[in-house]
């Protein structure tokens, strides 16, 4: 898939981070793109910044005030979408959560909070994309996922099992619209400079999140089916997932 003035995007999570950085990246490219999130304060300083970028690519940008935990305002809200940008050929799910996690705290409320937008919110768009791409019988699906996902590490159990969730709906969709003509790139980021990573010490191979939206589209592009980013990270997973159970217990990672 080529990106440019004829892509019509949805990127869910947009206001910061790597949606916003996908954002800003299809908007220099010429397309057209819906940017949704729940924070619209950012979201209209996102659309201020990229005004000008906007006007001289051709891009045309869009944004909307969307919780992606209330999945009953995602098919309509698709199709109000559909409308206005002229069709969907391109669905980027990157909101996610991930509240910091005590050693000793187990907050059912939380946590639930987190599977609801992290794979509940993934599910409602990728469902609402799939409907239309099996029938026109084209178009791409993008889940952020995270490296967090390979292995169930202590320090956030909630926010791992929900990268993990969303690893398997991802390959599972792929398959099946695979017969349709579409396709679904699953993507692994290791650490990027956003809200999440602010105040960690040291983090292993930081890069800024234009850095790891450059890698996603050219994932896209390469009708990638995972793609890890930046792409060593696969070693790490390689090694992880190898580690056998009764010594990864014991492990501080």
């Amino acid at each position: 898939m080529k990106l440019g003035n004829h892509t019509r995007a949805i990127v869910v999570g947009a206001s910061s981070g790597i949606g916003a950085a996908l954002v800003e990246a299809l908007v220099a490219r010429g397309a057209r793109v819906a940017a949704l999130a729940r924070r619209e304060g950012e979201l209209r300083s996102l659309e201020a910044r990229l005004r000008p970028a906007g006007e001289a690519s051709g891009a045309r940008l869009v944004v909307r005030a969307h919780d992606s935990s209330r999945v009953d305002e995602v098919a309509p809200l698709f199709e109000e979408l559909f409308e206005e940008l002229g069709g969907v050929d391109l669905v980027v799910y990157a909101a996610a959560i991930m509240p910091k996690t005590a050693p000793d705290e187990y907050d059912t409320t939380r946590d639930l909070e987190q599977i609801a937008v992290n794979v509940g919110g993934c599910i409602a768009w990728g469902n609402a994309a799939a409907r239309l791409y099996s029938s026109q019988r084209s178009g791409v699906l993008v889940g952020i996922s995270s490296i967090a996902g390979e292995r169930g590490r202590k320090g956030n159990p909630v926010y791992g099992a929900t990268k993990a969730a969303l690893n398997h709906y991802l390959e599972a969709l792929r398959n099946r619209l695979a017969e349709r003509g579409a396709h679904v790139v699953t993507i692994k980021p290791g650490f990027v400079a956003t809200r999440m990573t602010a105040g960690m010490e040291k983090p292993l191979w930081l890069i800024a999140p234009e850095e790891a939206a450059r890698q996603i589209l050219s994932a896209v592009e390469s009708r990638a089916n995972e793609r890890f980013v930046p792409c060593r990270w696969w070693m790490v997973a390689f090694v992880i997932r190898n580690i056998p159970s009764f010594i990864f217990k014991r492990l501080s990672i």
